[in-house]
Formats: C-alpha cells, sequence, structure tokens
C-alpha cells in the first residue's frame, strides 16, 4: 500500500524519517514530489490543496495531521473514504492549562498591572468577582478544560450542537440555546470544531449577550470569530478583553490591529502542540489498521465534519 504525506507549511523531514521507521515496508511519498498518485490508498494531510482530492481515484482513508478536520474538504471524495484524526491525552492537559492561565491572569488583572509597570503607575486593585465560565464545545478538550475550571473554583455551562449531559456542567445546546447560554458570562472559551454552522459564531450577536467585563478565549480556529465584530465590541466596553491563539490567518500579519490593542493578547497558536512521537504512533496504527481491513482509531462522522 502506498500512502502520501501532504502536508503544508512546514518540514517534514523528522515526521518522514519517525513514519519510515514506524513502517519500513510502507512506501511513503511526500508531496508534491510524488510519482503516482493513482495507487494510493492513505493519506496523512494538513491543509493539501484542493486539487490534490481529484487526483486519488483508490482513496480509503485521510488522516488528520492535527485534532481538526475542518481543512478536508470531505465532499470532495466518495463517502466510503473514512477520515480520522489525531487525539492526544497531553495535548487535552495542555489546552487546560493555557485557559484556567489566563482566566486567572485576567481574574488578578495581571495585564493592567504589566501595563502599570511601564508608566510607573502604582493602583492597587481587588481581584475581578465573576467566576461564570462558558465553553462552546464540550468534545474531549472541552470536557477536559471544563474539569479543571470546576477544580479551581469556577462554575461552568457548556453549549454544543447536540444535547450532552456532564457533571458539574449546566448544558445548553442548539442555537435556540445560545442567548441563554452566554447571558452574563464572565468569560467564553470557544473550543468548537470548524464547520459551515460554527464559522463567525463569535459574533456582535453573542458578545450582547455575555457581560461588560467578559473576557474571550478563542483557541479553537480562527474563523470562528468576527474579528471587525470583537474590535467594535472591546472599543465599545461591549466586552472586557480577548486572549486570541488562534486567526484566520497565520502567521498573523503585521499590520493587524490586534497586535497592539491595548485588550487583546495575541498568542503564536500554542494553545496546544501535539507531540510528534505520539502523532506518529497514532498514524501508524491507522495505516496498519487500513492494510488489515479493520477499523481505523479517532475517525469521525463524515456527515457532521466533526
Amino acid at each position: 500500500m502506498s500512502v502520501l504525506v501532504c502536508i503544508t507549511g512546514r518540514n517534514n523531514e523528522k515526521l518522514m524519517a519517525k513514519l519510515q521507521a514506524a513502517l519500513p515496508s510502507i512506501n511513503l511519498q511526500l508531496w508534491p514530489e510524488c510519482d503516482d498518485l493513482s495507487g494510493i490508498e492513505f493519506v496523512l494531510t494538513w491543509k493539501a490543496p484542493e486539487s490534490l482530492w481529484l487526483q486519488l481515484p483508490n482513496l480509503k482513508v485521510v488522516q488528520s495531521f492535527g485534532a481538526g478536520v475542518d481543512g478536508i474538504p470531505m465532499n470532495s471524495f466518495p463517502s466510503d473514504v473514512e477520515v480520522a484524526r489525531i487525539v492526544d491525552p497531553q495535548l487535552s492537559d495542555d489546552m487546560a492549562e493555557y485557559v484556567l492561565s489566563h482566566v486567572l491572569a485576567y481574574k488578578l488583572r495581571h495585564q493592567s498591572y504589566i501595563a502599570n509597570q511601564d508608566t510607573q503607575y502604582w493602583k492597587p486593585r481587588r481581584a475581578r468577582t465573576g467566576e461564570s465560565v462558558g465553553i462552546l464545545g464540550l468534545g474531549e478538550l472541552g470536557k477536559v478544560v471544563a474539569k479543571r475550571l470546576l477544580d479551581n473554583g469556577f462554575t461552568v455551562r457548556g453549549w454544543s450542537r447536540s444535547h450532552k449531559e456532564i457533571d458539574n456542567i449546566d448544558c445548553f445546546h442548539g442555537e435556540e440555546k445560545l442567548e441563554a447560554f452566554a447571558s452574563e458570562l464572565d468569560y467564553l472559551v470557544c473550543l468548537l470544531p470548524l464547520t459551515e454552522a460554527t464559522q463567525g459564531i463569535l459574533n456582535k450577536s453573542i458578545f450582547h449577550y455575555v457581560s461588560s467585563e467578559c473576557l474571550l478565549i478563542n483557541v479553537a480556529r480562527g474563523q470562528h470569530l468576527n474579528e471587525q465584530d470583537l474590535i467594535e465590541a472591546l472599543d465599545k466596553e461591549e466586552i472586557g478583553g480577548a486572549v486570541l491563539d488562534v486567526f484566520a490567518t497565520e502567521p498573523l500579519p503585521k499590520t493587524h490591529p490586534f497586535w497592539k490593542h491595548p485588550k487583546v493578547m495575541v498568542t503564536p497558536h500554542i494553545a496546544a502542540v501535539t507531540n510528534l512521537d505520539t502523532v506518529v504512533a497514532q498514524i501508524a496504527e491507522n495505516i496498519r489498521a487500513c492494510i488489515a481491513g479493520l477499523p481505523i482509531k479517532n475517525a469521525v462522522d463524515v456527515n457532521k465534519g466533526y
């Protein structure tokens, strides 16, 4: 069986070496230096060109190189092609630490004191009293983040597309419950998968529902956010601040207003970075399963898109 690695925007030498060591008998090809796409049955991908998918007549499995599958155009290949994503337990812990650290930093007004230090301005203030955190997206990452916040004394609400019941979390689902979910939140965390239904969900409507001091934390995808709506909400003091780790264009352009906005913290997509050895082990396992005709692990629902 032939496997194609098509991961754009990064150096893949180390990944190819580790995969070949794990699968010495497999014909591994690296896009675009591949000689025969007609024999490819398994594709490992991240941000592949759309033209690729029409050139793979024998495709069986598409494996995302990350936790998300939003970059895979599932309507571009037959419905019997399986799609899988990476699930890394360490990723969940890293994400929970990232979110908790920024929630606590905002609660304790760290950013204000950093700004005050630059001007040698002494002004003690009490910590913010808000304790209500809302999490958009109650998948594996969302549930771990929610538990970490609960363990640290916050109250947690969750919103998802479909009904869920999770201990100690006030769960909402469906568009009709979005307003009730967001009402007067002190912190709003986005961990949704990116689909047509969730694109642009962080917009002026949801900013209207939350508290005027609410901190937005987006660690999902940049396309979830209407950037202009956020800037207007911040400038009008409809929300208090934003921590952004993902952006519609990455790297974030140097001329983008987020860089210098006093109420925005920018981090370079580092909230949770997957361990390469963990990735290789999961990919190799799914390649072996594909060869043996066995079910692949961490498959997604192609109809739902996640």
